[in-house]
């Protein structure tokens, strides 16, 4: 949202703020795009950002139906980015059916919205856990995803799959963008960085899976942020079929270590980690690696964080104020 409102873009956000993670960090991330006022955030509130006047956020949950039509009825979106779902793997375990309104219910919303009001071009984001335990690698977007093996990525594939469906009935273009491990300022707290990072400041152990073999295409959110905003500017040619939808990989094709990954962490903050190691968990998988050659051969896009750099921004803005959670 921010990037696209600081290059001049008409951007209307919306969240519905649940507890899935500390909501604290939800509201400083609305803060540092001009929403600084949380007394007047509240569910149906629609506010206009301090810092970017085409900017506006609306707090709404996306399985419900009504708002998101009056949404796109009031608005008349020329392109819709999709990011909302209920996100991780392990949770899906414990509340299955958070994913089912979140990443069925409320995407069939999104969807079923933009065919109605004639939305030219629907970019949302898939997962490379629909790869599930795919051994060849790198992962290649013509791989065979029809065994995923959590219900976080049964529901991506779906997405991939509405997707098609409504591109071939309704000639809308869209675009999937399967991330990989994202890491940096800003992300989520139950994810592995902000685990570690937190775990290795307060001397507190952390609990590393499948005794830490375990290797993951760590992607740096400036790339992904970048790659994203290319896919927003480009619809999809017409392939072989005439049909604009394309789905891509976007990683860093650099995969690492998680103990790689842990040292790094170690370093930048200046202590040594804890570690318990453990076995591997249900629906993990061993190893993600991201071929990103059609991404970069159709869009441009070219990772180009290393893993140093982008642990040590990560750690410098761990230890700011902007970090509602330090």
């Amino acid at each position: 949202m921010y990037e696209l409102s600081k290059r001049g873009d008409e951007v209307v956000g919306i969240d519905n703020l649940n507890d899935y993670y500390d909501v604290r960090l939800k509201f400083a991330r609305l803060a540092e795009n001009g929403f600084y006022d949380k007394d007047s955030i509240y569910s149906g509130s629609y506010q206009i950002s301090s810092i970017f006047p085409n900017c506006r956020f609306l707090f709404c949950d996306i399985s419900d139906e009504v708002a998101i039509n009056q949404l796109f009825d009031k608005e008349r979106f020329d392109k819709v980015v999709n990011l909302a779902a209920q996100a991780g793997v392990r949770y899906s375990i414990d509340n299955p059916k958070a994913y089912l309104n979140s990443n069925l219910i409320g995407y069939f919303n999104i969807i079923e919205a933009c065919k109605g009001f004639s939305v030219k071009h629907l970019i949302y984001a898939s997962s490379s856990s629909v790869y599930g335990l795919n051994k060849t690698v790198p992962f290649k977007e013509e791989d065979k995803v029809s065994k995923p093996v959590s219900l976080y990525a049964a529901t991506k594939l779906s997405n991939e799959v509405m997707a098609y469906s409504y591109c071939n009935l309704y000639g809308i273009a869209m675009t999937g963008l399967r991330y990989f491990t994202v890491y940096g300022p800003w992300g989520r707290p139950d994810m592995s960085p902000m685990i570690f990072a937190s775990s290795i400041e307060r001397g507190r152990p952390i609990r590393v899976f499948n005794n830490g073999d375990m290797i993951r295409d760590f992607t740096y959110i400036d790339d992904i942020v970048e790659g994203t905003i290319s896919c927003i500017d480009k619809e999809p040619a017409p392939d072989h079929d005439g049909l604009k939808y394309r789905v891509y990989n976007i990683g860093s094709s650099h995969p690492v270590c998680l103990l790689d990954f842990i040292h790094e962490i170690e370093n930048a903050i200046g202590k040594k980690a804890k570690i318990e190691y453990a076995p591997m968990q249900a629906g993990d998988v061993y190893q993600t690696y991201a071929d990103t050659s059609l991404l970069e051969r159709e869009i441009g896009y070219k990772p180009h964080v290393l893993l140093h750099d982008g642990i040590e921004q990560f750690i410098l803005w761990y230890h700011s104020n902007k970090n509602p959670l330090r």
